[in-house]
């Protein structure tokens, strides 16, 4: 029995496993617990943590700083990997909005903090309220920074001891993981947003966007383009557009670049919206047919890439009209509909939709792979790969005039960055980025319950202690102002002024403060991936801000 009981002394391998696997099981557990139709999910996992620390369940601080390490960079890399490839487009559209009120809501956290500074001063110091500051915002980073730059005043004779801003940061963290939660539902109801409403808005308004593409149908009765190949048509009319039908005189055929038309012929076409109109006047009216009788000649068939070897190739370079009798129409990736372009460049993961006769639709498929088995691996290479090149990056000082020691995007913005290119250009270099809804899942799942048991574990020994300190509850209290004023501010203007919808709202809390655990909650609510997409057109920038704001502050008011 005691060698038994000596394999589970603090330190020891069991032991350490031991303790992870039972908070994460109890937080996991009693984060489905709904009180009023909320539940907090994931992030229960911080709550458990903390009551097995304050009941003296410890680790050794370096197993502990690996794995709350570790755990973040696998979540914030999933994240990146999945939402790569809309990122760039997202930003294009709305993204430059979100980081407009991202940087909003980090002002007015500064605001509140000076605020409280002079209000309260001599009582309190800005190097405590920047700790509290960074753990009512969770942001690990910039109390890094901050002790960092009072370490480098300390050792320049400026100041005369370092003062212990962590605990600050630990007393206001819980509540910052909260505060920010809470705002996420007082929005829901202050609004009374129906999710399912939300999200069915939120499809309707993805199927009216310019980009998308939009399947119609012509009769061409142009005289002025009567005679002229498709590809001569598309360079005079200056607009893009694919015809994947045509019926001339009761008859089906896949019509290619060259292929001439004529009067009364009738085309089946897919360009996006914002061109459908002058394709119509240009080429004749618009009619309703039905193309089913087609189908005993030509088919339609999403087919998936999933032969390492077309990855990264063009359409233009596959040929797929002149060698295999076929035309491409579109190309859904992450749940996005592409225009089938010839630049555009095909991924692995990519579903192409293939309109043609079935013998030629068969040699597309053979090319293409459409193996769904072949997607089940997970491309752990390109992961570990991603990671290694996100510390190095992270890990790369940037100086800044004024500033006495360099900024860096550390663990976390490092690698999210890499991933986010990775997921959009990766392809470029032979990367194969695609992993299974269910494999990046459970890669951010357990990523996030790691970093939430390492921090609720750490804090859980001084917690309860500190908190009912007349310290504690101050830095409570200004740790909840500082979360909560901010949230509900730029929350409520950004549904009530500018119309955003509450998932990307959710997402943009979840981003401006660098919460992992927010985002996972958002997610979870969430029957779609705008919280991650949101999450992560916000975060480089708010990451940079969040760490250069917490030097500032401590240079400024010492």
């Amino acid at each position: 029995m005691e060698q038994f009981i000596a394999q589970f002394q603090v330190g020891s391998v069991a032991y350490t496993i031991l303790l992870y696997a039972a908070v994460i099981a109890l937080g996991i557990t009693l984060g489905k617990i709904k009180v009023f139709g909320i539940s907090i999910g994931v992030t229960f996992v911080l709550f458990a943590g903390i009551i097995a620390g304050h009941f003296g369940f410890e680790l050794e601080h370096s197993v502990s700083h690996f794995v709350k390490e570790f755990g973040l960079i696998l979540f914030v890399f999933t994240i990146g990997l999945q939402v790569g490839p809309s990122f760039f487009s997202s930003f294009k559209k709305d993204g430059m909005q979100m980081n407009m009120l991202a940087t909003a809501l980090i002002l007015l956290n500064v605001v509140v903090v000076v605020a409280l500074y002079f209000i309260f001063f001599p009582k309190v110091s800005m190097p405590s309220l920047t700790g509290v500051m960074s753990g009512a915002v969770t942001n690990t980073p910039g109390l890094g920074a901050a002790q960092e730059a009072l370490r480098q005043l300390f050792e320049a004779g400026k100041i005369d001891s370092m003062p212990q801003i962590a605990l600050g940061y630990a007393v206001a963290y819980p509540f910052g993981v909260l505060g920010i939660i809470l705002a996420m539902i007082l929005i829901r109801f202050m609004f009374k947003i129906d999710l399912n409403k939300e999200n069915q808005q939120l499809i309707e308004s993805h199927s009216s966007s310019q980009e998308k593409p939009d399947p119609f149908s012509v009769v061409f009765t142009s005289k002025v383009l009567s005679g002229k190949t498709i590809e001569d048509i598309r360079t005079l009319i200056g607009r893009q557009f694919i015809i994947s039908r045509l019926k001339r005189d009761n008859q089906y055929f896949t019509p290619h670049a060259d292929t001439i038309l004529h009067p009364n012929d009738i085309l089946k076409i897919v360009s996006s919206v914002a061109d459908e109109e002058a394709i119509v006047s240009f080429m004749g009216q618009k009619t309703d047919i039905d193309w089913q009788e087609s189908e005993t000649v030509l088919v339609s068939r999403r087919i998936r890439v999933t032969r390492d070897n077309i990855n990264g190739k063009t359409l233009a370079k596959l040929r797929l009209h002149s060698i295999y009798n076929v035309n491409v129409t579109r190309v859904n990736r992450s749940g996005i509909d592409l225009m089938a372009m010839p630049n555009l460049a095909l991924q692995v993961g990519d579903r192409v939709m293939v309109v043609g006769e079935k013998n030629d639709i068969a040699r597309v498929e053979r090319l293409l792979g459409n193996t769904l088995k072949k997607l089940n691996e997970p491309p752990i290479a390109t992961i570990f790969t991603g990671i290694v090149l996100g510390i190095i990056f992270g890990s790369i000082p940037f100086t800044f005039p004024g500033i006495p020691m360099p900024v860096k995007l550390g663990l976390a913005g490092g690698p999210l960055i890499v991933a986010i290119l990775i997921g959009r250009f990766g392809h470029r270099f032979s990367m194969v980025t695609y992993t299974t809804q269910s494999a990046n899942l459970m890669l951010r799942e357990v990523g996030i319950s790691l970093f939430l048991a390492s921090v609720g574990i750490e804090a859980g020994k001084s917690f309860f202690e500190t908190v009912i300190s007349s310290n504690g509850l101050m830095w409570l209290g200004f740790g909840a102002l500082i979360t909560f004023i901010p949230m509900m501010v730029i929350g409520i203007f950004a549904r009530k002024k500018m119309k955003m919808n509450y998932f990307s709202i959710m997402g943009l809390m979840a981003g401006a403060s660098t919460d992992p655990p927010a985002l996972a909650y958002a997610n979870a609510i969430a029957p779609n991936d705008e919280p991650a997409v949101a999450y992560s057109t916000v975060y480089p920038l708010t990451m940079f801000l969040r760490i250069l704001i917490a030097q500032l502050l401590i240079l400024i008011f010492i």
